[in-house]
């Protein structure tokens, strides 16, 4: 049964619009786009900022028009004088309390209120500023700094957290001129159960959430010519870095992506797919032998560290279903200043490994003191002190902290002729491209996974059943006459449906892939801006895209992989193996309320 239209008048124009729909909706499918500060579809509709205002016929006031529904017989009018007027004395008086450093901001150019500004004609501000005193900056977290000054109250960020990852670590507090965007008792991000995935980022229509940025301490490691500044970049960057160069959404820039890397300085261009690969091999052996001996079935991904620690916080019960493999940022980290630094006769204290990774959650990652196991490696054989302590990873750079750095350099991204990885540890397969996208871990699993039970090759690899948006997604297949059932979600509000089942102990499912952001990496609260299902659909066709264009497509053919187990690892799940590629959880207090 088809939906119900209305007969509408917009601007003077005859249309029709689906009954119930707001009029921004409505009036965008006209193409008429109204200012919107506030408006998230299908998310927040609260009409908090007031900017959206319209004059509909027979109203006695102006109404705003992300809470006021469609009806038949309106007449709407978008764009009068008195519109206009209104509009801006709502901007000006937001701009009022506004911080104004646009210059210096993680949201300069992309800043909708910057944006609305500019295209209101705003030039002067006649409002006082009526908040007295400025609220301290929350830098609690190693991921995401909270500004409040730039906060404009628009709920965005509280009804991702609460709708869409379910995690609630942020809320209003206070009323009137005090009234922020905060934590349990104003106690910080760092202290809270945020689970540092950024996705209150990617929806901050200021600067109010930004990341927490590395871009000064990794210019200085670059500038100094005593160390060995090796780079890693995660699969889901490629997808989505051209955007910021002029690129259209969904064109694989891997070749530029290289190239500009090295015209940055790093000493060696490696890729986290080859760790991707890793993991695979270390992962579906472990998962192997937890099947056959029916032991903390399900087995559960752990690539992602904001999933990681909801987890940890909220279903601490389950900690042992979780693989006991570091990401592949973390394996990366730990084989080259292990396996790569012995290979290569460099001492591992000079070497510093930066991250690029499209995820804010990843810097935290990288601070957990029991994910570190390369110092551990080198202690005795180097006679280390605990003064010269070293992490596997050294910084990380979400995607778009690299932008500002490749422009900052001046490096001209469009032109650059494609280049490759260095070798070894940058030789990686499809399998491994494909962990950008929500499934992707799952679908390289089962490649892998079909082969060490059976022997031989699974000639469909192309799994659709674990592709796309579909929150949760579950498939059956059967390797040597067993049947293993698998799901995957992606978002936490998702992945609390899966544990749920988990710890009543009803889940029906062998594996289970979970990603903290909606769409998997490509969404992640590092990623170029904006972000949205359509964005994440091209993105993740990028990377199956390339995943079709690679020699090898299984993680257990990649050569470089192979050799490394051959010289070093010596097997998956070895000795080796554990003591660098696997770690242990913990349960963490959930803030009592």
């Amino acid at each position: 049964m088809g939906k119900k239209t209305c007969n509408v008048k917009i601007n003077g124009t005859n249309c029709q619009a689906e009954e119930g729909i707001n009029l921004v909706e409505a009036c965008l499918q006209q193409g008429i786009i109204i200012p919107t500060l506030c408006y998230l579809k299908d998310l927040n509709e609260s009409g908090a900022c007031s900017v959206c205002l319209v004059e509909v016929k027979g109203a006695k006031t102006l109404l705003r028009a992300c809470v006021t529904k469609v009806r038949d017989g309106m007449e709407i009018y978008t764009d009068t004088e008195r519109i206009r007027r209104a509009r801006k004395v709502v901007v000006e008086l937001i701009l009022a309390n506004h911080p104004k450093d646009c210059l210096g901001c993680e949201k300069n150019q992309n800043c909708d209120l910057q944006r609305i500004a500019y295209e209101l004609g705003i030039e002067n501000i006649r409002y006082p500023k009526t908040r007295q005193k400025d609220f301290s900056i929350d830098n609690s977290s190693p991921s995401i700094i909270r500004d409040p000054n730039k906060c404009i109250l628009c709920g965005r960020c509280i009804e991702v957290c609460s709708k869409i990852q379910e995690v609630n670590a942020i809320d209003f507090i206070k009323r009137g001129h005090a009234m922020q965007v905060s934590t349990f008792f104003d106690g910080g991000l760092g202290n809270s159960e945020c689970t540092n995935c950024g996705q209150c980022v990617l929806v901050c229509p200021t600067g109010a959430l930004a990341e927490n940025n590395s871009i000064g301490e990794v210019w200085r490691v670059l500038d100094d010519k005593e160390q060995i500044v090796i780079v890693q970049t995660a699969p889901a960057i490629r997808a989505a870095i051209g955007e910021a160069f002029g690129f259209n959404t969904g064109v694989p820039t891997t070749g530029k992506l290289a190239a500009s890397l090295r015209r940055l300085g790093f000493s060696k261009i490696f890729d986290t797919q080859f760790a991707a690969d890793l993991t695979i091999i270390e992962e579906g052996s472990e998962f192997l032998t937890r099947l056959k001996n029916n032991d903390k079935i399900p087995t559960i991904t752990s690539c992602s560290p904001g999933w990681i620690k909801f987890g940890e916080t909220f279903f601490p019960g389950i900690l042992d279903n979780i693989s006991t493999c570091k990401s592949p940022q973390q394996m990366f980290g730990a084989i080259a200043k292990t396996y790569y630094a012995q290979k290569m006769n460099i001492d591992p204290r000079k070497i510093k490994i930066i991250s690029v990774m499209p995820c804010t959650a990843k810097k935290f990652e990288a601070l957990r003191p029991e994910i570190n196991s390369a110092f551990s490696f080198w202690k005795d054989k180097l006679a280390l002190s605990k003064k010269e302590y070293f992490p596997d990873v050294d910084y990380v750079l979400t995607t778009r902290e690299l932008i500002r750095m490749i422009k900052e350099a001046g490096i001209d991204y469009a032109n650059l002729a494609d280049e490759g990885f260095d070798d070894p540890l940058g030789v990686s397969t499809g399998a491994a491209t494909i962990f950008g996208a929500s499934g992707g871990v799952m679908e390289a699993a089962l490649r892998s996974a079909y082969f060490y039970l059976t022997g031989t090759e699974l000639k469909d690899i192309e799994l659709n059943a674990v592709r796309g948006l579909s929150g949760i997604k579950e498939a059956s297949l059967e390797i040597a006459g067993k049947k293993i059932k698998v799901a995957v979600a992606h978002g936490l509000g998702n992945a609390r449906k899966l544990m749920q089942q988990v710890a009543r102990g009803e889940s029906p499912y062998h594996f289970i892939e979970i990603m903290a952001c909606p769409g998997g990496c490509i969404g992640g609260g590092g990623q170029p801006l904006p972000v949205n299902d359509e964005i994440r659909k091209l993105r993740i066709k990028a990377l199956y895209q390339e995943d079709r264009s690679l020699a090898y497509r299984r993680s257990h053919q990649n050569p470089a992989v192979i050799k490394l187990y051959s010289e070093f690892l010596k097997k998956p799940n070895g000795h080796l193996s554990h003591k660098l590629l696997h770690t242990h959880y913990h349960k963490r207090q959930p803030v009592k309320i």
